[in-house]
């Protein structure tokens, strides 16, 4: 499960970074548009914009693996997130809503950090493709000694 902290922070309109990989290992990667947690946390669904989602849509149809890299720029604190695709479908109109909030509390985080709050604003998030994965593990990300080391317990 992911811990209430945890979704918190991932739904706040931090950075979503997405990582896939092609059939011969070729790494890609994109950003995403909003995410929410299920309600049992053993999943998120994370919104890929179509204008710029092609070739990850194409990765996790073809094998299934994702990981998510959220990251809030005034301090850096990252988290990474990796796990087995369960659906990918079209993003509903309250997903489209979602999206638009994503946006806004983006630019807002830009903005802190002395960003234009237009620049947040400028990402394309519709159409999108709600892609859902079951989360199989969680690791740090922030910069310092504990980067890359995998979160224990409930995350």
């Amino acid at each position: 499960m992911i811990s209430e902290e945890l979704t918190a922070f991932i739904e706040s309109g931090v950075s979503i970074l997405v990582g896939t990989r092609d059939h011969a290992n070729r790494p890609y990667g994109m950003r995403g548009v909003g995410v929410r947690a299920s309600a049992d946390r053993k999943s998120l669904t994370v919104l890929l914009p179509d204008a710029t989602g092609k070739r990850a849509l194409a990765d996790v149809r073809d094998n299934g693996r994702v990981a998510f890299t959220f990251t809030r720029p005034i301090d850096h604190r990252s988290i990474q997130l990796k796990g087995a695709v369960t659906s990918v479908r079209a993003a509903t109109d309250e997903e489209r809503r979602q999206a638009e909030k994503y946006i806004d509390d983006w630019a807002g985080h830009v903005e802190v950090v002395g960003l234009p709050r237009a620049l947040g604003s400028r990402l394309a998030c519709w159409p999108s493709t709600a892609v859902t994965v079951r989360i199989e593990s969680v690791f740090h990300q922030t910069p310092g000694p504990s980067a890359g080391a995998r979160v224990t317990g409930n995350p």
